[in-house]
């Protein structure tokens, strides 16, 4: 057995800070995921300019409470992306106040996705 492994595990219930870098994907991670996709993929970024592929809905992350378009299951898998991470992490809270409990965002964006080589639609 991994000692190990309880041990982190105990360190992520006690730290949030911890516990809240798994709310996000790399773009690497999320290429990987795209592969066996599983989620919902939003872009939240206002004004529209471009979106990756696969990507599943398109809602601005200020009026994305109010969309009848998310997941009706609270715990669906959902991925947002913006540009830069700072309309996703506005989104992702929104969602997660509405009790979605399932929810990362790509970190750094689509930047870091064009970044790291990926083309955007």
């Amino acid at each position: 057995m991994n000692l190990k492994t309880p041990l982190l595990l105990g360190l992520l219930a006690l730290s949030p800070a911890l516990a809240a870098q798994s709310a996000f994907l790399t773009p690497v991670g999320l290429k990987q995921a795209l592969a066996h996709k599983n989620f919902v993929l939003i872009n939240v970024h206002v004004p529209y300019e471009g979106k990756i592929a696969g990507t599943d809905l398109i809602l601005p992350f200020d009026t994305i409470g109010q969309s009848r378009q998310l997941p009706k299951d609270k715990k669906a898998n959902i991925v947002l992306y913006c540009r830069s991470g700072t309309m996703s992490a506005e989104a992702r809270q929104t969602l997660n106040g509405m009790g979605y409990s399932n929810v990362r965002e790509l970190q750094g964006g689509f930047n870091a996705w064009k970044a790291a080589g990926y083309p955007l639609k």
